[in-house]
């Protein structure tokens, strides 16, 4: 299958919290956008599912987003290493604090 995204992803191990009411589960990005981000987890939510992200920056700064589900790959915990795509991509939709810190550090990555 052919790549459909025009946005270039940037490959960042970031640490994540997200949740459906509210961010509980903790898991590490494999790469960012301006648009989405591939979240590494075993417990992906469902495409469609409707998220609440705090994203922590190397900064220290966190950002509070919203997100949707776009796709999601169930691993088996011993394969997550070794498996490519586990996890789940979302689309970011709303940023609720700290956008202005996740485009500088997007922007500090291309460098």
């Amino acid at each position: 299958m052919s790549e459909k995204r025009t946005l270039v992803r940037r490959k960042k191990r970031l640490k994540i919290r997200f949740g459906v009411e509210y961010p509980r589960r903790v898991a590490f990005t494999r790469d960012a956008s301006e648009q989405g981000l591939h979240i590494v987890t075993g417990h992906p939510e469902r495409p469609g599912t409707k998220l609440l992200l705090e994203i922590e920056l190397p900064t220290g700064d966190s950002v509070i987003a919203s997100a949707y589900v776009r796709w999601a790959k169930k691993v088996p915990p011993n394969l997550m290493h070794v498996a490519d795509k586990a996890g789940m991509g979302v689309l970011l939709t709303e940023f609720k604090a700290g956008l202005a810190a996740y485009q500088d550090f997007l922007k500090s990555l291309q460098h």
